[in-house]
């Protein structure tokens, strides 16, 4: 029997611990699931005889070595910044490894190690990154195979409220971690390429510089730059290409809206609000504001932020978050987007029926013997409730079916590894096909 070791039980892992179980019988595997949170561990495997809860934590040197080198396989579901650690012990128990998790430069660093261990350490094999990486790529192999050379190419995905669930003024509730929801874009000034030129937009900037996509059947989104978008030159082979773009998608109106906030200052996280736990959420609103006894935290906002009378549609968005009411929050010595997180948590978590939504969406500008194409590829995909998300599908499953394929020796890869290559990409967007995440393409004439 071939062991499966598991690392982590949140809310992305939901689908992934569910696959492994599933084909466990016909696969001869035990799956063993540990976190920090026993209970959540025990849940997430309860009524499969090949299934094992337990508690885990990756601060403690012994266990984890002893885990790892019981597995014949180690997937990590951890925060990402716990990766490289696991991945260290990996390499010197010879033991391979799956995430969904972006390539940190720490990780990076360990492609010489993992290679001398003949080990396979395979990244970004969630949604993004991940399923966008794999549907690019395999559509990119077809333009180069067929002799075209490409001029352009852009990328946004999103995690967005289903349109059945969506209820509220921002059509956005939290699909994934909302703390880096709320630091999205904080990291550092936004590169990418345009028309030959490169292009950088500094975080202060990044929710006014937006792009409108119209996906048929679901209507119009916003994109806003992500990251650093040049690094994918080199993971896509398009060094020379004149326009490279990533993105994140969000209903149209939310990114005007949440600049307010980003413009404000609330989405700092550098420092602590004095006095935070007795603070209200309209005095937090109000401490980022001038002294003014006279006017009213409304009318200070509208006139600092420059909101004019006619755009109800934004400032119903900030009227519903109830930031101007006396709720207190509650939270010690929390910084700005702490305390934002705090107060958008109430808003805009799933309730249990709600269901979440994941969009992707693609654009390639070829030319193909002197003649230039525009071809359009998108996925969207739809959760069931609040439990089984299409965020955990989304991330979880391309993560179980890419594990399974080091296990039955279909991908044979060594070293620190994306799914890029037509022998990972190919099998694993087939069999995704099964659950409903396909995609859609069509020329643009």
């Amino acid at each position: 029997m071939r062991n499966i070791l598991v690392l982590g039980a949140g809310r992305s892992s939901t689908s992934l611990i569910k696959y492994l179980l599933n084909n466990a019988q016909e696969e001869n595997w035990k799956v063993r699931v540990g976190d920090i949170s026993e209970e959540l561990a025990e849940m997430k495997v309860q009524g499969y005889e090949r299934g094992e809860g337990f508690f885990f934590n990756v601060e403690g040197a012994e266990q984890r070595k002893r885990e790892i080198e019981a597995a014949d396989i180690v997937v990590s579901m951890l925060p990402a910044s716990m990766h490289t650690q696991i991945a260290k012990d990996c390499i010197a128990l010879k033991t391979p490894m799956v995430t969904a998790s972006y390539i940190s430069d720490e990780m990076k660093a360990l492609e010489s190690d993992a290679l001398a261990a003949g080990i396979t350490i395979l990244n970004e094999v969630g949604v993004d990154p991940g399923i966008d990486h794999m549907s690019a790529m395999k559509v990119l192999d077809e333009i180069r195979a067929k002799g075209g050379k490409m001029d352009a190419f852009e990328s946004f995905t999103g995690g967005l409220v289903a349109p059945e669930s969506d209820d509220n003024p921002w059509n956005y509730k939290f699909t994934w971690n909302p703390r880096n929801v709320v630091l999205a874009g904080a990291a550092g000034a936004v590169k990418f390429k345009q028309e030959g030129t490169y292009k950088y937009i500094p975080y202060h900037k990044v929710f006014r510089r937006t792009e409108i996509i119209n996906i048929e059947g679901y209507g119009l989104f916003e994109g806003y730059a992500n990251r650093d978008s040049l690094k994918y030159r080199e993971v896509y082979g398009l060094s020379e290409i004149p326009t490279i773009y990533r993105g994140t998608l969000r209903r149209k109106g939310f990114c005007k809206a949440w600049d307010i906030f980003v413009q404000l200052g609330a989405t700092d996280d550098t420092y602590v609000i004095e006095n935070s736990e007795d603070m209200t959420y309209r005095e937090f609103i109000n401490s980022f504001l001038s002294y003014n006894p006279n006017d009213s935290v409304e009318l200070k906002l509208k006139s600092y932020m420059k909101i004019d009378q006619d755009e109800v549609e934004l400032w119903d968005k900030l009227v519903w978050l109830d930031i101007f009411s006396d709720k207190k929050i509650g939270l010690k010595r929390a910084t700005p987007a702490q305390i934002l997180e705090h107060i958008l948590k109430q808003k805009w978590s799933l309730k249990p029926d709600d269901k979440d939504m994941i969009v992707m969406w693609h654009k390639f500008v070829y030319k193909l013997n002197g003649v230039k194409h525009e071809l359009h590829s998108s996925m969207v995909h739809i959760g069931k409730n609040q439990y089984e998300t299409a965020m955990a599908n989304t991330v979880g499953l391309p993560t179980a079916i890419a594990t399974k394929m080091i296990l039955n020796g279909v991908i044979t890869t060594k070293g620190v590894i994306r799914p890029i290559s037509p022998n990972i990409y190919n099998p694993v967007l087939d069999e995704l096909k099964q659950y409903g995440i396909d995609f859609t393409e069509w020329e643009v004439v």
